[in-house]
């Protein structure tokens, strides 16, 4: 670019320099750049000469996101870390480029403990309020499935296998959160609705398809709350609302109708290869 010529920087520790690291502007002085023995001293000690434009700012080709975090490690002798390991390998090359020995030593040994901690894998947000629910189905980046199950919203007695089936409910909802967590932002609710087991599925904020799992049958002298396990029905909602991954625009309608009726109340699907059989399904559809 014109206007921009090789220098070399001298002065005094207490003088200030300007710094245009790749966009990222920095105001510090010669002292704390030369303050250990990095490659920044060499720059700015008068033996290399640095690139500056115009207006005097000297140009560091690198990116300028962690530079900031370098100079106060220059200026203290310690930072605050990032807490995420992708973040830390980040500032662990620009503390390499910039031969920051003590930062490196300390950015590696976070990277190491990091790896001997055990990260969860899976979360599930428990819902406690309507306005948390509304904020998370808001917020997300991901669809959305959510589970309702409180036995203790029934007014009747239960049939015969209504328990087993509340308990299988709870187990597939585990099953789904960790296989599709990366995928699928799964929550619970557990507050005071009147749905004692009911599967609700969001898409892009909204609601899309519902499996309520509850009913009422009449026996001969009273009423008897029948809590159903609809398998196959759950897989292919949560199957269905994959196709709402995308933000950025709605999923193809010949696409969902395809997709939809796929699975019967006769059928489960038990094995991951059958699973994987329908995403496979799905995602070849999506591209033609």
């Amino acid at each position: 670019m014109s206007g921009e010529t090789k220098t070399v920087i001298k002065g005094n520790s207490s003088k200030y320099v300007k710094l245009n690291v790749g966009g990222t502007l920095h105001y510090t002085t010669i002292g704390t750049l030369t303050k250990q023995d990095t490659m920044l001293r060499a720059m700015f000690s008068g033996r290399m000469e640095v690139l500056t434009d115009s207006e005097g700012w000297i140009l560091i080709d690198r990116s300028g996101k962690y530079f900031g975090q370098v100079l106060n490690f220059l200026r203290d002798g310690t930072i605050p870390l990032p807490e995420t390991r992708r973040e830390l390998m980040e500032l662990l090359a620009e503390a390499k480029y910039y031969l920051v020995q003590d930062l490196v030593v300390l950015v590696e040994a976070a990277v190491k403990n990091m790896d001997h901690t055990v990260e969860l894998v899976c979360k599930v947000p428990l819902i406690t309020s309507h306005k948390e629910e509304q904020l998370l189905l808001t917020t997300s980046t991901k669809p959305v499935v959510k589970l309702i199950c409180n036995r203790h919203n029934n007014k009747y007695s239960y049939t015969s296998n209504s328990d087993d089936n509340l308990l299988k409910n709870l187990e597939l909802f585990d099953k789904l959160s960790l296989r599709f967590n990366r995928r699928v932002l799964f929550v619970k609710d557990v507050i005071g609705s009147n749905e004692i087991c009911c599967w609700s599925f969001y898409g892009h904020g909204s609601k899309i398809a519902e499996v309520c799992c509850t009913s009422i049958v009449y026996g001969t002298d009273k009423k008897h709350t029948k809590v159903e396990f609809p398998e196959a029905r759950i897989f292919e909602e949560t199957l269905n609302v994959l196709l709402y991954e995308n933000r950025e625009s709605r999923p193809d309608e010949g696409l969902m109708q395809a997709t939809r009726g796929y699975a019967d109340v006769h059928h489960s699907y038990h094995s991951d290869e059958e699973v994987e059989e329908k995403l496979d399904r799905k995602d070849r559809m999506r591209r033609k």
